[in-house]
């Protein structure tokens, strides 16, 4: 439901015309239904078993080094110091869909990032986390290239959900990439896209290469840090019985 939602929410320039109720309130009803999905969520998954005391503190402590991270990069030239945790984490722990949002929320409560933007940023670093623990099966080199290339591949990914979040209200309705209410869904697409490339392609070139260095140098030991991690807050270990040896064999 939370990620149905987000997706409505970014692609909801083509199928609601500005000015409408949709368009004017969208931000904060997103934000509230976002929080209370995302609440639901982990309570669901506490009451199910889906995640112990141990798990639940691993996802503060993440996005607590999240929050941390982030502004240490503070999106000059397009460099974010945020997703690599993410795509990491969501490989290791399954997809990062509510570490995306924690992470978001408490890094702009520290550093009062807090606005209409914010529901869309939380969806985006998500989805970011939530696609890295669907990536395939690999191992070793391999492993860590994939998740380099996906890390880039995100930051591309990130900027364009983002953009589609303040593009109909952005430019004057008269140039030739504004959002044009009305017109055919191709139309949109191509003025969307001619949009994106022509605002935000350096700054997320700039995010996808900070992406691709930090998983390339720093993957390896992360990786293994939170797999040992997992591993040791697993309470549900396998219960085996052994015969003693010194019993005689049953009759």
């Amino acid at each position: 439901m939370a990620a149905f939602l987000g997706a409505v929410a970014f692609f909801r320039p083509f199928v609601v015309a500005q000015g409408t109720f949709g368009s004017n309130h969208a931000p904060p009803l997103i934000f509230g239904v976002l929080l209370v999905l995302v609440l639901c969520v982990v309570l669901s998954e506490i009451a199910e078993g889906g995640i112990d005391s141990r798990a639940l503190a691993m996802l503060g402590v993440l996005s607590a080094v999240n929050a941390a991270l982030r502004p240490l990069g503070a999106g000059t030239a397009g460099t974010e110091t945020v997703f690599f945790v993410l795509v990491l984490a969501g490989r290791v722990h399954g997809p990062g869909f509510t570490l995306g949002c924690t992470s978001l929320f408490t890094s702009a409560l520290i550093t009062g990032g807090v606005g209409p933007w914010m529901p869309y940023q939380m969806f985006g670093c998500a989805f970011v986390g939530m696609l890295a623990g669907f990536l395939p099966r690999a191992t070793g080199r391999r492993e860590v290239l994939l998740l380099a290339v996906y890390g880039s591949l995100s930051g591309y990914l990130f900027g364009f959900l983002l953009n589609l979040s303040f593009w109909p209200f952005s430019l004057d309705p008269d140039s030739s990439i504004a959002h044009p209410p009305g017109l055919p869904f191709t139309e949109q697409w191509h003025r969307c896209i001619a949009f994106d490339l022509a605002t935000s392609l350096g700054w997320d070139t700039g995010r996808a290469v900070t992406n691709f260095v930090c998983v390339l140098l720093a993957g390896p030991a992360v990786l293994t840090t939170f797999r040992r991690a997992a591993r040791k807050a697993r309470f549900r270990a396998p219960v085996r019985f052994v015969r003693p040896a010194s019993l005689p064999p049953e009759r």
